[in-house]
């Protein structure tokens, strides 16, 4: 059975039910399962997206596996906090977007359901177009680690030409769209990473050089034969005992930012700047990103992809840790 909601510039037949990736308990991965629910009904200022990619972040696996900061849940809860698809449907008072717009969205703990389904119903204003670089599910997998790394190296980095700059976990979800960033703004990007493959990447994305604080016992010697008079600013993206040597060769007067969930979180360091953040979505946020993407040329690796059904084991796998790039799941083909 199929409900009829009111569009522009055309009526588009949307389902009363969806297929979803939903918990009904917290617990580990096997809890996650295939579920059939109401499809969600955009309100005032809101759009309804048929998604076609969404992304899987460390954040997820914590939700499900019982961290909810946002009151009591109300089980079976849909999962997913970003993703890409195409506008079916607009609540009153959109004015942005049309019908068939191409757009990416992060809404976090949403109380109308994740990116883990056939359809999502979001805040406009916390969706922007894709830009045409990407396909809807690269798009899906990159709105809110582009975000995250935007921010980071743009504002509370404020990173300039010339500038060398460290980026710690340079090879995960985040860090392989920062290195990009950091390059656009036409600094020398070092990345730290963990090993030949997550080194290889990097470099492949435009990294001048890569230290491996899991490989090489020397890395500290190392970073400061490629950075001699230490690094202007750092993105941290990972926390340990690693991160805590690296930021010892930060310059004096330079700048420290990471996402907040960092941990051990950065310390505070005499005359250095040190930012802690979270992503923020807003209409201006996604233009900045859509042209920061494009003058990047971005590419965005995935380390895998999962369909919907198999939304588990998309868990499973970023719980194993060393994921190069995102791992994303795939709910529909076609249109990206």
């Amino acid at each position: 059975m199929a409900t009829m909601l009111e569009t522009e510039p055309r009526t588009v037949r949307i389902p009363a039910t969806m297929k979803a990736a939903a918990i009904d308990r917290f617990g580990p991965p096997d809890v996650l399962t295939l579920h059939t629910v109401p499809t969600p009904k955009p309100g005032p200022g809101e759009v309804l997206i048929a998604v076609h990619g969404a992304g899987i972040g460390v954040w997820d696996t914590e939700i499900r596996a019982g961290w909810w900061p946002a009151g009591k849940p109300k089980f079976p809860v849909v999962l997913g906090t970003d993703g890409a698809g195409l506008i079916v449907a607009k609540g009153t008072g959109v004015r942005r977007f049309s019908i068939g717009d191409r757009v990416w969205a992060f809404e976090f703990i949403n109380p109308k359901g994740g990116f883990y389904a056939q359809f999502v119903a979001v805040n406009a204003e916390h969706a922007g177009l894709v830009p045409e670089r990407l396909d809807l599910l690269h798009a899906g997998a990159a709105a809110v680690t582009g975000l995250t790394a935007l921010q980071g190296i743009d504002e509370h980095l404020a990173v300039r030409s010339g500038e060398t700059v460290l980026i710690f976990g340079a090879s995960g979800a985040v860090g392989t769209l920062a290195v990009q960033f950091a390059r656009r703004r036409g600094a020398t990007v070092l990345g730290a990473v963990r090993g030949r493959d997550a080194a290889r990447l990097v470099k492949g994305l435009g990294a001048d050089a890569t230290i491996d604080v899991a490989r090489d016992e020397n890395y500290a010697e190392h970073l400061r034969t490629l950075a001699p008079n230490g690094f202007d600013a750092a993105l941290a993206l990972a926390g340990g005992d690693a991160l805590k040597t690296c930021l010892d060769w930060v310059k004096p007067g330079g700048r420290i930012a990471y996402p907040n969930g960092v941990e051990p979180a950065p310390r505070k360091r005499p005359g250095i700047s040190v930012t802690a953040y979270d992503a923020e979505a807003s209409p201006q946020q996604w233009t900045r990103l859509a042209r920061a993407t494009e003058e990047a040329k971005l590419e965005v690796p995935l380390a895998a992809v999962f369909p919907l059904a198999r939304a588990a084991q998309a868990h499973e796998r970023v719980e194993r840790g060393h994921v190069l790039g995102r791992v994303a799941l795939r709910v529909r083909t076609g249109n990206g």
